[in-house]
């Protein structure tokens, strides 16, 4: 199927566009959240689509969201999003799109680590902690950490940089009742996620999660779910202590933009047209595998 870079729905109200996701209103209540085939390294989206990127990340993120309902609600309606766009616009959220609940969103990503790598593992090098957090001594990248830790981080926008900040800082922004919820939320998440995904043979080494507040004050998983674009996920069997592992994300392409020098800033490069099907490739195997 071709690629979508970038949805044109003229049946519906654009709300904005996100680093992957285009916004539709859907009336006053629902949005219509269309995942695109972009994709962001170090905060920059990269000007090459990435072939069936949208649907992996909405098909794995609505298998998430059934699996995980038992422990937090979701923004999920049920909606068929093809039901609320003109005949003519189905085929732009057939598979890739979803119709939500608006609900507003914190102002955090709730990132939590089951082991050592990326931004992480950077400083722990530095100060023995991550975002507070104090570690054991003698850890190596990719290690698994004694527990998950929760590592929030700000949530930037499209070109800017996501920053670690340590619990502290989360509790003085949304108050320290709803950061203890949120924290205790984003581990039993992961937690149950990554025991599920280590039966698939599969790691999931650190994710984000997003959350939103209803009318009424009740937390809700919202955004997306346990997605390469989200998490790093591992392979079990070559997984190994001191080594960056292979993977089933974007750390591909991460890595190509590190080969080629680049500056981690806008604009980035095309990517070459063999890393942008490894790259697919990588994201429906992580698919295929945890959702068998």
């Amino acid at each position: 199927m071709v690629p979508v870079y970038e949805s044109s729905i003229r049946s519906l109200p654009l709300v904005g566009r996100g680093k992957v996701r285009d916004i539709y209103a859907v009336g006053d209540d629902k949005l219509l959240l269309v995942a695109s085939d972009r994709l962001s390294a170090y905060d920059v989206i990269l000007p090459t689509p990435v072939p069936e990127k949208g649907r992996v990340l909405t098909q794995l993120s609505n298998f998430w969201f059934g699996r995980l309902g038992d422990i937090v609600p979701n923004h999920l309606t049920g909606i068929d999003p093809e039901t609320v766009v003109a005949a003519g616009e189905r085929e732009q959220v057939r598979g890739r799109a979803i119709v939500a609940r608006k609900l507003a969103p914190l102002p955090i990503e709730a990132v939590v680590r089951g082991y050592l790598e990326g931004s992480g593992w950077k400083e722990y090098q530095e100060s023995g902690r991550v975002c507070g957090v104090s570690l054991p001594p003698g850890l190596q990248r990719a290690s698994k950490l004694p527990q998950p830790i929760f590592t929030p981080a700000t949530k930037a926008e499209a070109g800017h940089h996501d920053e670690n900040i340590a619990f502290e800082r989360v509790a003085q922004q949304i108050g320290q009742a709803r950061a203890a919820e949120v924290r205790d939320v984003a581990l039993r998440l992961y937690e149950a996620a990554a025991e599920y995904a280590l039966s698939r043979g599969i790691i999931i080494a650190d994710t984000k999660f997003e959350f939103g507040l209803d009318d009424a004050g009740k937390l809700h998983l919202i955004d997306e779910a346990l997605t390469p674009d989200s998490s790093r996920f591992w392979p079990l069997a070559t997984w190994r202590e001191g080594a960056s592992p292979e993977s089933f994300d974007k750390q591909y392409v991460r890595n190509w933009l590190d080969a080629i020098g680049f500056a981690r800033k806008p604009p980035a490069p095309p990517m070459p047209p063999d890393v942008a099907a490894r790259t697919s490739e990588k994201y429906q195997e992580a698919a295929r595998r945890l959702m068998g």
